[in-house]
């Protein structure tokens, strides 16, 4: 019995020790969990590769891990030899940041460290050690890796993935274009179009609708652009090429967009003053200028000038075909209109028309036949004399 108690009472105290053990392990990382405190400093891609000579910049995000609100001081822990760093807002250096006591989550590119490498920097790997402290010993570091290489990691391009295309003129044409910055720092591009006068050239971001100059693009990453051209109304027909450039502080990049014109046949026949009515006399001829313009952007041969008149009438012209009609030009022709000789007064149609194997174009004059002048003054010359005539008898025989 005595045996058997014993065992129950050692088995007793070896499970209370146990649990003594566990609740003195447990405890501690409870109370760890619960009294956390300090600061985090982060940042996306803490390491990164390039040039010597160029400059690298690293957004960093800051987190208050215990809940409250700290203002801490920025430094540089340590760097290599030459190498030059700084802390900076969006517009300013800085030397500290105020960690927001709201913060759950990291907050975004609170700052920037920017670094610049020495033209003489040599291939390897080097380490650069940021700081953030708060005091008190609420504090952070940030250990950046930075690959020195010889080589790019790729080039950076601007390319349209239909760079040729044709229309007649009046269309306007719409490029589909990708800018990739390859470099590993975030980069600025200054967006340009060298197109000759009267070419209207836009870059628009893909999924905005507002127009840009300029345009900001990650390292790394790359940025949709479509490129609207609109060629003048009075283009000629041929082929254009619109030279695109995007110009950041480190790199120009180009590329080539061209458009073939195809060819447009019009021609436009009116007046000088778009005045299509005019006044005329039978059997007398009537001259009314006409201008004929190349509307198209093609040059046109072998015009010819013809006409429809009333019966009787006779319309000719002073050059009744033109050999040669540039693209926009305009080209002044007489025509002479002579009613019949028994035409009465009123309104009368006559259309003229050019055209050639490729357009044609009719304006329909409206022709008011008057009566002349000149008849209606000798009846009232004949009529004043008969009243003259009558008025005479009267005074000589009125009174007998």
């Amino acid at each position: 019995m005595k045996n058997g108690w014993r065992k129950k009472k050692y088995a007793g105290l070896a499970a209370a020790v146990m649990m003594g053990a566990l609740a003195a392990a447990y405890c501690p990382t409870v109370l760890a969990a619960d009294m956390e405190e300090g600061i985090d400093m982060s940042t996306d891609y803490p390491g990164i590769t390039v040039k010597a000579g160029e400059s690298v910049s690293f957004g960093l995000d800051f987190a208050s891990l215990s809940g409250d609100s700290y203002d801490a001081a920025l430094s540089v822990k340590s760097i290599p030899e030459g190498w030059e760093g700084y802390f900076k807002s969006s517009s300013s250096e800085i030397s500290m940041v105020h960690v927001d006591k709201k913060s759950e989550d990291a907050a975004s590119n609170l700052a920037t460290f920017s670094l610049k490498l020495p033209d003489e920097a040599e291939e390897g790997s080097y380490n650069v050690t940021l700081k953030v402290d708060a005091g008190g010993g609420i504090s952070d570091t940030l250990q950046l890796e930075i690959n020195v290489s010889q080589t790019e990691n790729g080039q950076s391009s601007l390319m349209s993935e239909y760079p040729e295309q044709q229309g007649a003129s009046g269309t306007s044409f719409s490029f589909d274009t990708t800018l990739v910055n390859n470099k590993g720092i975030e980069q600025t591009y200054s967006l340009a179009a060298e197109a000759e006068s009267g070419w209207q050239v836009s870059f628009t971001p893909s999924g905005e609708s507002s127009h840009v100059a300029s345009i900001t693009v990650g390292a790394g990453l790359s940025q949709g652009l479509t490129v609207a051209v609109t060629p003048p109304e009075t283009i000629k027909e041929g082929e254009y090429t619109i030279p695109c450039t995007a110009i950041s502080a480190n790199e120009t990049l180009s590329t080539e967009l061209k458009v073939t014109i195809t060819g447009s046949y019009e021609v436009q026949l009116s007046t000088p003053t778009g005045n299509l009515s005019l006044d005329a006399y039978a059997n007398k001829e009537k001259a009314v200028t006409l201008s004929v313009t190349n509307s198209g952007n093609v040059d046109l041969t072998n015009l010819n000038l013809t006409s429809s008149a009333p019966s009787d009438w006779e319309v000719r012209f002073d050059e009744s075909s033109i050999e040669l009609l540039e693209a926009g030009a305009t080209k002044e022709v007489n025509a002479y209109i002579k009613p019949s000789s028994d035409a009465i007064t009123g309104d009368y149609v006559t259309s003229i028309t050019v055209s050639n194997d490729e357009t044609t174009s009719t304006a329909e004059f409206r022709v008011s036949v008057k009566t002349q002048t000149l008849w209606g003054i000798v009846a009232v010359a004949i009529i004043v004399v008969l009243l003259a005539g009558l008025g005479f008898l009267f005074k000589k025989y009125g009174r007998r």
